[in-house]
Order: C-alpha cells, then structure tokens, then sequence
C-alpha cells in the first residue's frame, strides 16, 4: 500500500506562485514514477507532470511547460509542483499518482489539494 497526502493549495491571483507537495509513505520506493495531474470543474482529468522516482528526468504537458517544475526529496519521501505565473486557466484540483511501471495506469492517488487562480 502506498499512501499520498497532498498540500499547498490555495487562492491566489494571476501571476502568482504557489508550491504543492505530497507526501508518499508506504512501499512508494519501489514505483517506477509519481505524477501530478488535475482536474477543473465539469472537465476530465489532466496529466500536468512526471518525475521518474530513481532519476530525475521529468515530462510536462504542453499547458505548464516553462512555468511549472516538478522536483522530488527522496530523504522526505516528498514530490513537489512549483507552480509560477498561475493563469486562471490552471484552476483545479491537483493530485500526486504514483505508479509502480514504465506505462499505463497510475496505481495510488492522493486526495487532491484545490488550487484557485483568480484574474
């Protein structure tokens, strides 16, 4: 069993920073990847983007790229999203997923941390 709590959400306005973290605890060690993804009221939920657990190349969807980094401390078991020049667009609920292979459905998710950009 893995265990994903997330933080760090917030009101904010555009253009503002904000810095999300989730915490892993359980059998975490052994995935393959963790992720962040969200999903906006009445829209389907979102890759944002992926960090690989035993390295650090990372993948970003095409909306975040350039302002948002996703980072990891292996020592606290803690994934991050830094999340800078906040569009209204990126209001959400934001998740961290773990998975334990190289493709195809993430296998634990946290309970999510409501990020909320006004203009």
């Amino acid at each position: 069993q893995v265990q994903l709590v997330e933080s760090g959400g917030g009101s904010v306005q555009a253009g503002d920073s904000l810095r999300l973290s989730c915490a892993a605890s359980g059998r975490f060690y052994s995935s393959f990847s963790m992720a962040w993804f969200r999903q906006a009221p009445g829209k389907e939920r979102e890759f944002v983007a992926r960090i690989r657990w035993s390295a650090a190349d990372t993948e970003y969807a095409d909306s975040v790229k350039g302002r948002f980094t996703i980072s990891k401390d292996n020592t606290r078991n803690t994934l991050y999203l830094q999340m800078n020049r906040l569009k209204v667009e990126d209001t959400a609920v934001y998740y961290c997923a773990v998975r334990f292979s190289s493709a195809g459905q993430y296998d634990y998710w946290g309970q999510g941390t409501q990020v909320t950009v006004s203009s």
